[in-house]
């Protein structure tokens, strides 16, 4: 970089008549006069020339400047440095040329910025920096600075990126109570394996490391060992630059036992309660964590006493000379604190009334963090929105106040749905459904399905209002008519046509629990050919070939689940009893559902699904065949053909049962490299179930069985599901289905 010096025609100092700019291109001449120490009228000196010169170069816009005087005239004379006209990237794969020209800007540098040498270079620095942390250590940039006309440079970043460092070795030393293996499979960084090549838990990142040193330093505090400390951390490259190993050193120390505790400060009258939720004893095996959560419970608990800024202070006392820790819960309750309002933010096409009535915490009622929790949840079960958020707002000028603020973030409500069924005998069939859980913004549901396999073909109509009353009833209205033919390719020898409809009211007992009324009409139309079924052709000998029924219907449903869309805690149970003693159709129907998740590790969990089945014949009737009850399939046993288990008549025809016994275990799990994302999952199964005849007696033995693996996808364009099952509990005739997905999209 060149520098100019004052040239000063004139000895003495002089009155400045004028001041002139030469060398202008593109900047404005009122941004050299901003930073002149002078002005016309004022008293010229070489003094006040150089200080002008130091001010021009410190803006960075000038390569050159020089200061010129004639008589009572001064000219300032610039060269301006070139602008940047481009920034480039060549060879960058693991970065996007956006990010990388945001971070540059952090150092000054971009496009229509003056060209400096200087910040080019920072600049190379700066993306090799960016390259390091995530492991390309072989990375090289380079620079090329391109003259284009009217002063202007483009700036070129070559990159080299080479291959990021794997680690080839990860060690802990210094361990004695817990064995290496274990203590790495803490880490999110490994050594290369089957599945590092998705995950790239094998390339290093500098953040990644830290990040499983606090998890290694919080599993050893959590379990009693105040003293553990990190040594140090040996980062050793290979000369090539493409591994590297990782030795840890660290140091264990002794393990802490809780003396005791007590209790300080006012607890309400109620300190055999809060006594409840400390859950380290005298005696445990001391745990931060564990200390942590005995506090959040407090917080909660004088929360729901209306105590929402209670300050809850732990205060351990240590003594390392017995390695025993002594706790002191110091608590102030504050004010009871009450809600004056509570206000809905980002719902554009869900009305106020749909969200508010979801709520069990109500202005002007005193603050109860349960009930406030349990109104998030629900609005969160509602399945409108990606997220809901609650937040505190203190009210200014008040001391015993708030304001709740909920913040949703609404998600296409409208389903269409497309499903694809594949079967080991080349059979594919199709259904498709078209859903809006939220019409108009009002929480009502309205639903059509269409089902167009070769087998059993149906349109359905549905609707429900789940506040058909001010009390929470909800009605469900329904409409249907349906096809069935034979499951099978021996022929269409018969066809039921089944027209339908049903009302039914859902009655909610408490928060969890709800009783559904209601009743239906369904007709039935059963026409024959040549190799019909031997029992639909007696079933037509002895009533006809129409019969009609009126069932009534009774149910009830308690739902603990942590979430409807996608649960991992809790619990579900259905009961629904179909009751039908009038006209030609008389029976008793009766299922019952129970699911169960037990939540294994943070990210896995255990899931259980059984169903129970009856049905019966009523007044010295037969079990109608409309009424019986099937298994196999999507929803039952999977590796079986839709509705193929059970009871088989000569022909090989499905004949369904009156009785219904299913099991289904699913372990399920992240989607590998997904951490803790619970929109993609996968699953490993197994399937068990049967039905049986009215007459027959349940032998466990007849159970079939699969096993298979499961992924399901939350995905931007709606939820896919993924099954193959393989069967493993067979008997000679059965159908067996080994792949089947569905999909649906969002509108």
């Amino acid at each position: 970089m060149a520098v100019a010096c004052a040239q000063a025609h004139a000895a003495d100092t002089f009155v400045i008549k004028d001041i002139r700019v030469d060398g202008l291109q593109r900047t404005q001449p009122g941004t050299v006069f901003s930073y002149l120490p002078f002005r016309v009228g004022d008293n010229y000196s070489p003094e006040l020339g150089a200080a002008a010169i130091r001010a021009l170069f410190a803006t960075g816009l000038f390569k050159n400047v020089s200061i010129r005087t004639a008589g009572d005239v001064v000219t300032v004379v610039v060269e301006e440095r070139p602008v940047i006209a481009k920034v480039d990237f060549v060879g960058t794969k693991e970065f996007s040329n956006k990010d990388l020209v945001a971070s540059l800007k952090e150092v000054g540098l971009g496009e229509a910025q003056p060209y400096n040498q200087a910040l080019v270079e920072r600049a190379e620095q700066a993306l090799k920096q960016q390259y390091l942390a995530k492991g390309y250590y072989a990375a090289t940039v380079q620079s090329t600075v391109t003259p284009l006309p009217r002063n202007r440079v483009d700036v070129t970043f070559t990159v080299s990126e080479g291959g990021v460092a794997k680690i080839r070795a990860l060690r802990i030393v210094g361990n004695h109570v817990f064995g290496e293996s274990r203590l790495l499979d803490l880490f999110s960084l490994s050594t290369p394996g089957w599945l590092t090549w998705y995950t790239k838990a094998d390339q290093y990142s500098r953040a990644k490391l830290n990040a499983d040193l606090e998890t290694l330093r919080s599993y050893y505090v959590d379990r009693g060992y105040l003293d553990f400390r990190i040594d140090s951390t040996q980062v050793a490259l290979s000369p090539d630059k493409e591994s590297l190993g990782i030795t840890i050193n660290i140091h264990e120390g002794a393990k802490y036992k809780v003396s005791g505790y007590r209790l300080e400060g006012n607890y309400l009258g109620l300190a055999d309660e809060f006594r409840a939720l400390v859950e380290l004893k005298p005696g445990d095996t001391y745990s931060a964590r564990k200390l942590d959560e005995s506090v959040k419970a407090m917080v909660n608990k004088f929360g729901v006493y209306g105590y929402a800024f209670a300050r809850v202070q732990p205060r351990p006392e240590i003594d390392r000379a017995n390695h025993t820790v002594f706790f002191t819960i110091l608590v102030d309750p504050g004010r009871r604190i009450y809600v004056r309002r509570i206000n809905i933010g980002g719902n554009t096409r869900t009305s106020d009334t749909v969200i508010r009535r979801e709520f069990r915490q109500f202005e002007d009622a005193w603050y109860d963090a349960d009930r406030i929790k349990l109104s998030r949840d629900r609005v969160d079960r509602l399945g409108f929105f990606k997220d809901v958020h609650m937040n505190t707002v203190e009210v200014p000028g008040t001391s015993d106040e708030v304001d709740l603020d909920m913040q949703v973030k609404e998600k296409p409500t409208g389903m269409l749905g497309l499903g694809v069924g594949f079967s080991s005998a080349n059979s594919i069939s199709f259904n498709a459904s078209i859903s809006q859980d939220n019409i108009f913004g009002s929480g009502n549901n309205v639903s059509l399905s269409l089902d167009t396999s070769s087998y059993y073909r149906t349109i359905a109509l549905s609707s429900t209002n789940p506040y058909f009353t001010r009390d929470g009833i909800s009605r469900t209205l329904a409409v249907y008519y349906r096809t069935i033919r034979p499951y099978t390719s021996q022929g269409n020898n018969y066809k039921i046509v089944t027209p339908g409809a049903s009302v039914q009211f859902g009655v909610p007992f408490t928060e969890l629990d709800r009783v559904f009324f209601g009743v239906g009409f369904e007709q039935y139309s059963l026409t024959l050919a040549p190799g019909a079924p031997a029992s639909y052709i007696s079933y037509v000998n002895e009533f006809g070939s129409n019969s009609t029924g009126f069932p009534l219907t009774i149910g009830w449903q308690r739902d603990s689940r942590n979430s409807a869309l996608v649960p991992t805690d809790g619990r579900f149970q259905a009961v629904s009893v179909a009751y039908s003693p009038f006209a030609s159709l008389r029976y008793v129907r009766a299922t019952y559902q129970y699911q169960q998740f037990f939540p294994v590790t943070r990210r896995t969990d255990l899931a259980f699904n059984g169903l129970l089945g009856y049905a019966h014949g009523l007044s010295g009737h037969p079990l109608p065949i409309f009424k019986y009850l099937y298994a196999g399939g999507i929803g039952t046993v999977r590796g079986f053909q839709q509705s193929s288990l059970g009871p088989h008549d000569a022909q090989g025809f499905a004949l369904g049962g009156a009785k219904l016994l299913v099991g289904d275990f699913e372990y399920q799990f992240p989607f590998p490299g997904t951490g803790a994302d619970r929109s993609l999952r996968m699953s490993t199964f197994l399937d068990s179930g049967y039905v049986w005849g009215e007459s027959q007696p349940v032998h466990l033995a007849d159970m079939r069985a699969s096993v298979g693996i499961g992924v399901s996808w939350i995905s931007p364009i709606g939820p896919l599901k993924f099954s193959i099952a393989r069967p493993i509990r067979t008997k000679p005739g059965d159908q067996t289905q080994t792949f089947q997905f569905t999909v649906g999209t969002a509108f």
